[in-house]
């Protein structure tokens, strides 16, 4: 068949092979042309072969196409292990996200306490007791009490804390921060206006541009409601209906419009200052501390360049 094929007008003869083989193993009818080649073919090997040699020569014919039906072999045992090994990676990714989750909230998260309907008493782990007041919340590092006991608060809470001469105790709030060795006291936050009343020990207020001020028993730190701004209050209660008695011990601006100076100066030593237009928005930077009503006027008016006029309680400032 070899050499009559390559004898013949087919171009190809492995694709003429092949097609008739198909044709037969998927028994469609074989064209008529088709059928003309394979008797030429037939009658051509009949002269040179017998029966014995014809038979075995199909069956090579048969043995070699029959290579190009072979069906690819699936490695079903590789795509398992595979299939085992990304299963299996994936469930440990999982572990180690939820490990590390839980790790996180159990070793690191900070715990943080509300007070939502009302007033909240926190123990801390040093002994100290924090009276969350209505909205306050209080964060807690996982590592308190450390070297140093530091907590955050937002909004009002009255702090007893424990006393240790090595370990002090921090509070940081919006802009401001208390520190105490041991002691009691009441952090508010209410907008900009900002204050510390300290009851029992002492503590150190530390507020975003306006320094450090001390206080003492029955004093109250607060900004007014005006940043740069920190003044320390002497605070003693009165023995009849409960009232209170205030007097201004410290009083510092940094950087301060003179506006807004004024009013302070106005409020707590019930003056009243008039003063020209155009010195409203002039900067003031001034720390008072233990001076008078008329001392203090004094020097401000020198800050300013003015000179100052007193009429009962109304100083005026001129040129």
């Amino acid at each position: 068949m070899k050499y009559f094929i390559k004898n013949s007008k087919y171009k190809n003869p492995a694709a003429f092979v092949f097609k008739l083989w198909q044709r037969e193993v998927s028994e469609e009818e074989i064209s008529e042309k088709e059928n003309r080649v394979l008797n030429q073919w037939k009658n051509q090997a009949e002269k040179d072969l017998d029966k014995v040699h014809m038979q075995e020569s199909k069956e090579r014919v048969l043995s070699a196409l029959e290579l190009y039906f072979i069906s690819p072999v699936k490695i079903t045992p590789i795509n398992q292990f595979k299939r085992y090994i990304y299963t299996a990676a994936a469930a440990v990714i999982l572990l180690l996200s939820v490990g590390g989750i839980l790790t996180y909230q159990a070793l690191f998260k900070p715990d943080i306490y509300t007070a939502v309907s009302g007033n909240r008493k926190i123990n801390l782990a040093d002994g100290s007791v924090v009276t969350l007041l209505k909205g306050a919340e209080l964060t807690v590092e996982k590592s308190f009490p450390a070297s140093t006991r530091v907590v955050d608060l937002k909004g009002d809470a009255v702090f007893s804390v424990a006393k240790s001469k090595i370990h002090p105790f921090i509070v940081r709030a919006d802009g401001f921060s208390t520190r105490v060795l041991g002691t009691i006291f009441k952090i508010s936050q209410s907008g900009k206006d900002k204050s510390v009343h300290l009851y029992e020990g002492k503590v150190a207020v530390s507020y975003t541009g306006a320094g450090v001020s001390y206080l003492k028993p029955n004093q109250k730190w607060t900004n007014f409601g005006i940043a740069h701004t920190a003044a320390v209050i002497s605070v003693n209660p009165e023995k009849n209906a409960g009232k209170q008695s205030t007097e201004l011990i410290s009083l510092s601006f940094n950087d301060v419009s003179f506006k807004e100076v004024a009013e302070v100066m106005q409020t707590n030593y019930k003056i009243k200052i008039l003063y020209p237009k155009e010195t409203a928005e002039k900067k003031i930077t001034a720390d008072f501390t233990g001076g008078t009503a008329d001392e203090n006027m004094e020097a401000l008016a020198f800050i300013l360049g003015l000179e100052v006029h007193k009429e009962n309680h109304i100083y005026t400032l001129k040129k």
